[in-house]
């Protein structure tokens, strides 16, 4: 079952360099480094290129493109050309990791506005619960081809 990306297919605003999916995060949230460290475990082909959303990177590519109102408090997925967020986009990732964690993919039956109420909550409170940094993450060296400069 295909699901809509958030807004129309917006391939001709991507640039040609982007042909791998990017993950957006908010780089100073706890929560959502811990999950950009799981995805690079788990992600061993290397599928994804990774950017916090409040990087220059992020900033450039995202300019042009309707994002959600509550973007900052949502991991954003660009991938074929379309942009998926919230649970939709965690989803999407889920299915290109290694080993069971293709199996959460079957969540995406779920209607939307059931996972993204979930979703919403946590985003509301992840400062709270797993704390916040001052400043984004540097990636190690061995890491740095991963993410966008």
């Amino acid at each position: 079952m295909k699901r809509k990306a958030h807004g129309p297919n917006i391939a001709h605003l991507v640039p040609l360099c982007m042909a791998q999916p990017v993950i957006f995060f908010d780089g100073v949230c706890n929560l959502c480094n811990a999950a950009v460290q799981f995805i690079i475990k788990h992600d061993k082909a290397a599928v994804f290129k990774l950017a916090a959303l409040q990087s220059a990177a992020a900033a450039q590519l995202l300019q042009s493109l309707p994002i959600p109102g509550d973007a900052a408090n949502s991991i954003l997925l660009l991938e074929d050309g379309k942009l998926y967020a919230r649970s939709t986009a965690a989803l999407r990732i889920a299915r290109h990791l290694r080993g069971g964690w293709k199996l959460l993919y079957v969540f995406i039956l779920v209607p939307a506005f059931l996972r993204d109420a979930v979703y919403k909550l946590v985003a509301r409170n992840r400062y709270r619960i797993w704390g916040k940094q001052d400043s984004c993450m540097v990636p190690a060296p061995e890491l740095q081809h991963r993410f966008l400069s």
